[in-house]
């Protein structure tokens, strides 16, 4: 059995070992993005407030803003951290997953936080290999390879276990550690071996739940393991554009008032035990820490008119479809557990880039002895 296992191991490695060193080493690349990026743009996010003094009002920020900006940007949403040395952020319903920072104690526009070009070219290539989609959905043959080659290198993964598993004790000590005074072909040897028993786990965690953004079938068929209906998701999203689609079309005067109400009723009701409010035109979200760092979201509805609130869907009541792809996320990055599986996570994608190359090291050295004894 090992020899058919360690047949589909090589066989699959040559052809997709590459690309899969590609996939990790820009996924260890994409593990801190967020706290680099935070920290590039910590003049945006960070703020002096004055002694003693009071946030302005929601609706006198919206209009500061609305000066300071565009005519043709609507403003969508304010979030408000519970910290008061951090920035207000707007949102707008004309642009896509961009927020406008803004000094909530003068009104003034901060700027637009930017992504280190680096990283988005990074995430091109983790994504696509460069072949980036037209719209968000579409296939493309950069998105087929990455999503094929995941798939595979779970396959690898799998097998070399089969193939890694030891007969008696005494083998299974070698396999665990990594010679660094028998030359260099041990070296690599060991480093194939070793440090590719110990990747496997968190390797296949990231291959498995990554690869729910490139197949729609395999992201149905898992998410129904979990028993989460995608169909009705589906329908509740499709449900959500047309009601926006509605909203744009008429354009109704926006009451900032009511939102300003609403995040001081909010606020309130939550004593302080969050780490930002949403406030949208009748929804809000409040952003809680749940365990590590995978956050945790409750929806509320107020009145447009007083901003009191009307219903509340806490984490625990969210549909389990709701809540999978937050998951997955959390366990694709090593974000679920805070800064330390962050580094496990970034220390694993390394190893990942480089059991392809090893492996290929060891497969050409193999060849070039096999050609050699024949000559």
């Amino acid at each position: 059995m090992k020899k058919t296992f360690r047949k589909i191991h090589l066989w699959l490695s040559v052809p997709f070992g590459l690309i899969i060193s590609i996939i990790c080493l820009t996924g260890a690349a994409l593990v801190f993005e967020r706290e680099i990026n935070d920290a590039i743009n910590s003049h945006l996010y960070e703020i002096e407030p004055p002694e003693n003094a009071r946030a302005l009002d929601i609706a006198t920020i919206a209009h500061r803003v609305s000066e300071q900006v565009d005519d043709s940007l609507s403003i969508a949403s304010i979030i408000i951290p519970a910290e008061k040395d951090r920035s207000y952020q707007v949102t707008f319903s004309n642009l896509r997953k961009r927020s406008l920072c803004v000094n909530q104690y003068t009104g003034e526009v901060l700027g637009w936080p930017e992504s280190h070009p680096f990283f988005q070219t990074v995430r091109q290539l983790h994504r696509w290999l460069m072949d980036v989609p037209p719209k968000k959905g579409d296939k493309t043959a950069g998105k087929t390879i990455v999503g094929v080659s995941t798939l595979v290198m779970a396959i690898i993964l799998l097998s070399g276990l089969v193939v890694w598993w030891p007969k008696n004790r005494k083998a299974l000590k070698h396999r665990l550690r990594v010679s660094c005074t028998k030359g260099w072909r041990r070296l690599w040897y060991d480093c194939h071996v070793a440090l590719g028993f110990y990747s496997t786990l968190v390797l296949l965690v990231m291959a498995l739940t990554g690869l729910t953004w490139s197949f729609g079938w395999y992201r149905t068929a898992v998410y129904g393991m979990f028993g989460a209906d995608t169909q009705k998701q589906s329908h509740a999203r499709a449900d959500n554009n047309s009601k926006n689609g509605k909203t744009k079309a008429g354009k109704p005067q926006t009451d900032y008032t009511a939102w300003d109400k609403a995040a001081r009723n909010i606020a309130a009701l939550y004593s302080g035990d969050y780490s930002s409010i949403t406030i949208a035109n009748g929804t809000a979200q409040v952003s809680k820490n749940g365990e590590g760092y995978l956050r945790h979201v409750d929806k509320l509805t107020f009145n447009t008119k007083d901003g009191l609130v009307k219903s509340i869907t806490t984490w625990g009541e969210t549909p389990r479809e709701a809540k999978l792809k937050g998951w997955f996320y959390a366990f694709h990055t090593g974000a679920w557990g805070g800064p330390t599986t962050k580094v496990i996570y970034f220390i694993m994608a390394l190893i990942g880039a480089i059991l392809p190359l090893t492996g290929y090291y060891l497969w050409i050295k193999r060849m070039m002895a096999r050609r050699k004894k024949n000559s």
